[in-house]
């Protein structure tokens, strides 16, 4: 398996060689080449900003800044100033004139992490600047206007938040012309030793320490775990487990807590335990590259490598319908 390290910017880079993550990357790269809105979603860990960085800096705007903004951190009676910015005696303790986030990523990209946590009301405010990219700074009668790239990050489904009555439809459409799900790392087969050989890269040099390695039966753990963390959890516990080890070879000292394989390897015959996990991973498989080709079996096939009839059997053997990909 060949190793992909892609950089994105300064400061990170995506890394994989599996089929779902070229598959990914592939999108990422034609994404780039337009200045249309983005909604990424994916699982907690799974890499939405560092998708959202490769969009940017592979894009036409990459001379221009990336401003991230996390939604779930903008109470209601600050959003707009901070987004928009103020002017002087606008509310309480605003002393001087200050322009907003909006303001800052203009001739860039405008990166909104956890769009679901908006209220109702942010999400009007957020609507209505989407229209036309025009705003007025708090406190001011003076219209503005800019130009940004709008990426928006969840990992909650948004299309099920809409049916739930908890994200405006309006705002969906407007964030959801193009589209992204990133696959976790559990559909990412291979991926998980790659990323941990490459952090145990990064922290030896970190901490000046000579390089470490895995030993086989703790790289063997790592392809079957389910990392419901996903890249952020498989990155904190190699960082963990580098600096408890004591010898040059690390072996599986902890077990990531709810590691579903270890537990069922506990209770289950070995043979039943790996049919589960191939049968799991499989239907898991299958619904990731149907949801990347929006249900068409054909193109799913050839990201994953395999003959369309061959894939059609899987498509039905699991019972993957148009109506699971969300």
């Amino acid at each position: 398996m060949r190793t992909l390290a892609v950089e994105c910017d300064s400061r990170g880079e995506l890394l994989g060689a599996s089929p779902a993550f070229l598959a990914t990357l592939a999108q990422i790269r034609r994404m780039a080449t337009s200045e249309a809105p983005v909604l990424i979603e994916g699982e907690t860990g799974s890499g939405k900003e560092l998708a959202a960085r490769a969009v940017h800096y592979w894009g036409g705007r990459n001379a221009g800044p990336f401003v991230p903004v996390n939604c779930g951190a903008l109470p209601d009676n600050l959003l707009e100033a901070e987004l928009f910015g103020h002017e002087r005696g606008a509310f309480t303790d605003a002393k001087l004139s200050r322009g907003g986030l909006v303001a800052e990523a203009d001739g860039g990209t405008l990166f909104l992490d956890e769009i679901d946590a908006l209220s109702a009301k942010a999400q009007v405010t957020l609507l209505r600047f989407l229209q036309d990219q025009r705003y007025r700074p708090v406190g001011s009668s003076r219209e503005m206007s800019c130009n940004v790239r709008v990426i928006a990050a969840t990992n909650q489904p948004l299309a099920e938040a809409v049916q739930q009555g908890r994200f405006r439809c309006d705002l969906l459409y407007r964030l959801k012309i193009l589209h992204l799900i990133l696959p976790p790392l559990r559909l990412r087969v291979g991926d998980a030793e790659l990323l941990a050989q490459h952090f145990l890269r990064v922290l030896c040099a970190k901490y000046r320490l000579p390089l470490r390695a895995f030993d086989r039966a703790t790289l063997d753990w790592m392809r079957h775990h389910p990392w419901p963390g996903n890249v952020r959890e498989l990155e904190n516990w190699v960082h963990r487990e580098l600096l408890m080890a004591d010898t040059p070879v690390i072996g599986l000292t902890d077990v990531p807590p709810g590691d579903s394989t270890a537990q069922a390897a506990a209770t289950v015959p070995f043979r039943d335990a790996k049919a589960q996990a191939v049968l799991a991973f499989e239907r898991d498989y299958v619904m990731a590259m149907m949801r990347q080709t929006g249900g068409n079996v054909t193109r799913a096939a050839q990201l994953a490598g395999k003959e369309r009839r061959a894939f059609g059997k899987l498509v039905k053997k699991h019972g993957v319908g148009r109506g699971d990909l969300g």
